[in-house]
């Protein structure tokens, strides 16, 4: 057991920095994107990496409060997308 565990960190070590370099480069699109497709699937983008990386933490941290926080994060984001093609089909449609 204590060989897994052992496993598990150094994977979460390795995995920890690129998620951080992804977060900090979504970051840079959702300020500088060009339109607001752009800026949406940086976003979206974003906080699916965040929903993921919540779920990994959780495995890491054997918190089980952790896991609906994940949930929650991904319905979040899966809103944001469905407001914003509101927005964009109401803004296209002239109201």
């Amino acid at each position: 057991m204590l060989d897994l565990e052992y496993q598990v960190v150094t994977f979460i070590m390795f995995i920890v920095p690129l998620y951080v370099l992804a977060f900090l480069l979504y970051v840079v699109r959702v300020l500088k994107g060009p339109t607001i497709s752009d800026t949406v699937l940086a976003l979206d983008s974003l906080l699916y990496d965040v929903a993921a990386f919540t779920a990994i933490l959780a495995l890491f941290f054997k918190s089980p409060i952790l896991a609906p926080i994940s949930i929650i994060i991904a319905l979040w984001a899966y809103a944001t997308d469905i407001y914003v093609a509101k927005y964009l089909e109401s803004r296209e449609m002239g109201d």
